[in-house]
């Protein structure tokens, strides 16, 4: 999985939101040295080839998007507090329009380190940024039909799955754009393209969902009714999630089946369909998420004042981690005995990753466990330097 968490500051802090954020990035550079450094040949989703904890290695970062583009929702509505609704609507859209740009620039050069882009690639900061282009339109109409708008996105974008819709052309494009891409890769012309991977407005539906919430984040809410309804609001996901699943009623494209193992039988339970994501993705996500949120209310010891810390940085953590990582790739590339000639891998859109490189999966993880410990001190120190300035361009980073 490639992806971030773009959250508008605000001049207060809810903790346990930064620790929850905080806790889903440290997932979150699991998925990526995977992509980064994980030996080639084996899909964690497929059945076929899959092992339990190569699976559950991929299956835990399906936790990030979910969660990073719905707190991203709480935070907008957090910020509204020292802003009204017209320098917010103009901060939503700057905000956005920056979001795309980094997408595009800094992290489709990290992936590809392709100076000229031939290829970009739509991720979740560039449908995070859409999606606050989106909110700052809409938050001049009533919570209530924000939220309704957000319940029939968040719930019903499902029902197009069986549907007969355009493959090609423009109206295709638009499809794939706005509800359906899974990896859509599009010609531009004979030497650029561009490939989907976020849908916007399924995940708009999020953001707006958690714009919602937010609401139960203001200073004045009373801290035990929060906690009951942030609550009640996760079981309610999870135990949807399990009904739906259990009995393949709706809510994900590909149904779960019995297995010839017990073991292959939970992973096709939880093997859910993320591009785009499916209802039965988001509750399994966001509902767990929920429920955490609500249990790290008022907790204090060093393990969440660590989470809380990367999670006071998000932006700069994502950008960061995504250089970190490549400058780790290239200096194993090289200790393993590649040259310049191999740098270029044919039908690849990475650099220095050639077919046969990489290490296995328990190498996958010492290296995330000594790229969370790398970050830490950076982030300690844009932290502190955030808490202790007030420039205006601190609130796009």
């Amino acid at each position: 999985m490639l992806t971030a968490s773009a959250i508008p500051e605000t001049k207060f802090r809810i903790e346990s939101i930064d620790i929850l954020r905080g806790l889903i990035m440290i997932i979150m550079a699991l998925d990526h040295t995977r992509d980064f450094f994980h030996l080639f040949g084996t899909d964690p989703t497929n059945l076929a080839t899959t092992t339990p904890i190569l699976f559950f290695t991929r299956w835990i970062t399906h936790f990030c998007a979910a969660i990073f583009v719905f707190l991203s929702g709480v935070s907008v509505n957090l910020s509204s507090v020292r802003r009204s609704k017209k320098q917010l609507s103009i901060f939503l859209l700057k905000r956005g329009l920056w979001l795309i740009a980094v997408e595009f620039v800094f992290i489709t050069f990290a992936i590809t380190l392709d100076p000229l882009y031939h290829l970009l690639i739509f991720q979740v900061i560039w449908v995070i940024g859409v999606s606050m282009i989106l909110l700052a339109l809409l938050i001049w109409l009533p919570l209530p039909v924000i939220a309704g708008i957000g319940i029939l996105l968040f719930f019903g974008h499902d029902l197009i799955t069986g549907m007969n819709l355009p493959l090609n052309g423009v109206s295709g494009f638009l499809w794939k754009l706005f509800f359906t891409a899974f990896g859509a890769f599009i010609e531009m012309n004979k030497t650029h393209a561009l490939i989907i991977l976020y849908a916007i407005l399924p995940w708009t539906g999020v953001m707006l969902l958690g714009y919602v919430l937010g609401e139960v984040y203001r200073p004045t809410f009373d801290l035990k009714k929060r906690k009951q309804i942030v609550l009640t609001s996760g079981i309610t996901l999870t135990l949807l999630f399990l009904l739906l699943r259990t009995f393949n009623i709706y809510g994900d494209p590909a149904p779960w089946k019995i297995q010839s193992t017990t073991a292959l039988s939970v992973i096709s339970f939880f093997n859910v369909s993320k591009y785009p994501p499916s209802l039965m993705y988001l509750c399994m996500t966001i509902g767990p998420g929920l429920i955490f949120l609500s249990a790290v209310e008022k907790v204090e010891n060093a393990f969440t004042r660590m989470l809380a810390l990367y999670g006071s940085v998000p932006f700069f953590y994502y950008v960061l981690h995504f250089y970190l990582l490549r400058v780790l790739n290239i200096v194993l590339f090289f200790i393993q005995g590649y040259g310049v000639s191999d740098i270029v891998t044919k039908d690849s859109i990475m650099l220095f990753r050639p077919e046969q490189f990489g290490v296995n999966l328990s190498g996958v993880y010492l290296i995330w466990l000594l790229v969370i410990g790398i970050l830490y001190f950076p982030c300690r120190w844009f932290s502190k330097y955030k808490k202790s300035h007030q420039q205006w361009w601190l609130s796009y980073l």
